[in-house]
């Protein structure tokens, strides 16, 4: 299968309007997401790498300060953005919200 290609700007800026709690830096997106406690920090680590292996595409996570995690996404082959790290970011969010809503 064809790996995608970058996106334009403009296409970009019209996904980015559906990932709100993301922001760009750069070639990446990237979240910050504050869990309630360190377990529930690497509970959300756990939950995205199995996404991520499923979606064969896979973030930098960073877990700092106890209980936060940092995600950035970015198609490193391509050197940017590409739909399938948009594709991943709503999976992530949709996820945290299932996580948080079961807190």
């Amino acid at each position: 299968m064809a790996r995608p290609t970058l996106m334009s700007e403009e296409e970009l800026g019209e996904h980015l309007k559906d990932i709100p709690l993301w922001r760009r830096d750069g070639a990446t997106i990237v979240r910050e997401v504050p869990c309630s406690d360190f377990a529930a920090a690497i509970g959300l680590v756990n939950a995205i790498a199995l996404l991520a292996e499923k979606a064969d595409h896979h973030p930098d996570i960073l877990v700092y300060g106890w209980n936060k995690v940092r995600i950035t996404l970015s198609t490193h082959d391509q050197g940017g953005l590409t739909i399938l790290d948009i594709r991943l970011a709503k999976s992530i969010d949709a996820l945290n919200m299932n996580i948080l809503s079961m807190s």
